[in-house]
Parts: C-alpha cells; structure tokens; sequence
C-alpha cells in the first residue's frame, strides 16, 4: 500500500491516510496485526516520521507528520491551543437541515474523567431511500460538514451519536441495522468519517498550509448511488 503525499517541505510531511490503518501499535489495539501508518512510510521513503496529532483506525484523511523528533511539540502545540481549522466529512442516519453546536463532554478512556468537547456540524446534502431499515420501512440519511475545537479521542463518532445521528459504518457508537444495510446494499464496510481539511500556520516557515484530501473510493460509490455532488 503506497500512502498519498498532500504537502511535504523540510520539516513536516502531510498525508491522506487510508482507512482502516493504525497510525502507530497501541495498547488499545493490542490484537491488530496489520502494518501501521508509521510501518507503511519507513517502508515507502526509509524515513521515521513523527504524528503530531491522530486519526481513529477507521478514519480516514489529512494526516501531519514530522521529520525531526524534536519538532514534535512545537505542531502539537498548534493543536492543543485550537490554532489548526480542521474539517472532517461524515454520512450519518438522519436528516439533518439546520446547524448545530454540539457542547457535549466526552469520557478520556485513560482518566476515565469527563473533559469538555465541542463539535459544530453543519448540514450538506440529504437523502430519502426506499429501502426498509429496522424498524421503518424506509431509511434517510445525511451528508455533513463537521468542525471540532476540541480534539478527545472518538468525539465526532460520540457527539454525533449524542445527537440520534450516528455515523454510518461506526459499529462502536453507531446503528447496526444502518451499518448492515450499507453493507449488504452497497458492499461498503468503512466508516464514512474522513478528514476532509486542515489549514496551520507553519510554525518554522510561517507560511499557510491549506490541504485538502480525496475521498476514500467507497464514498464516491454512495455519491453515486445518492446522486450526491459536492
């Protein structure tokens, strides 16, 4: 598996990462034996590369790395101050029409302590199927913009479960009946969360970095489907 390049200069390497790819072993996913992000780039450039932020194994997108250990903290704190705009695209159950601000605390599976989260989520596109879901006898689904200012561990698949509109192909928080039915109808296993964007302000070269990803290939089959265009 080659990894996409969005942006590289002396000192950072962005990149799409695919779903399904561990960036880096873990202890949570202990029992995963496939290669990690972090294998797949020492593999493709003989280079150790460094995350500054994560991404869940099944989402997919813009990635940011470095090049120089040492240069770890000096991104993260981009981060960890809210100065990175980063925009991810989900499918959810539901119709959603109008914006919303999801202020919702999310628990840190570590502390076990409850943190303040925020996520806005702003409606794109929408779809009326007729195709039965338990227990109605049609099933509607949305295409959203999500926005978080916080960054804990599975907020948007959290939060939007929060709201009744969970992300599609999220067996953890989500609806096993929507799930199957993207499986059984369309052949599509992912998760439909992807990190669309992100816009910094290199810290090293004060440039602004814009980048934008491309859909994994399972997305353009719904697109299809749904007679979506973004």
């Amino acid at each position: 598996m080659e990894i996409e390049i969005l942006f590289e200069d002396d000192y950072i390497v962005i990149v799409n990462k695919p779903n399904n790819v561990l960036i880096h072993n873990s202890y949570y996913a202990r029992n995963i034996k496939e290669p990690t992000l972090l294998n797949l780039l020492l593999k493709q450039f003989n280079q150790n590369f460094y995350p500054v932020h994560r991404l869940d194994r099944k989402t997919s997108g813009v990635l940011l790395l470095v090049k120089q250990k040492e240069n770890v903290s000096m991104f993260q704190e981009l981060f960890n101050s809210n100065s990175i705009e980063k925009t991810y695209l989900g499918i959810v159950r539901g119709l959603i029409n109008t914006s919303i601000k999801i202020d919702s605390p999310v628990k840190n599976p570590d502390t076990m302590v409850y943190k303040a989260a925020e996520t806005f989520c702003k409606p794109l596109l929408t779809k009326n199927l007729d195709i039965a879901v338990k227990p109605y006898d049609t099933s509607r689904y949305s295409l959203v913009e999500l926005i978080p200012t916080s960054g804990r561990m599975h907020q948007l698949r959290i939060h939007m479960n929060k709201i009744s509109h969970p992300i599609i192909g999220d067996y953890m928080y989500g609806d096993r009946f929507h799930n199957r039915m993207f499986e059984d109808e369309f052949n599509c296993h992912n998760l439909f969360l992807h990190a669309n964007a992100l816009k910094i302000e290199h810290p090293i070269t004060n440039k602004i970095i814009n980048i934008e990803s491309s859909l994994p290939n399972n997305w353009y089959t719904i697109f299809n489907i749904f007679e979506w265009k973004l």
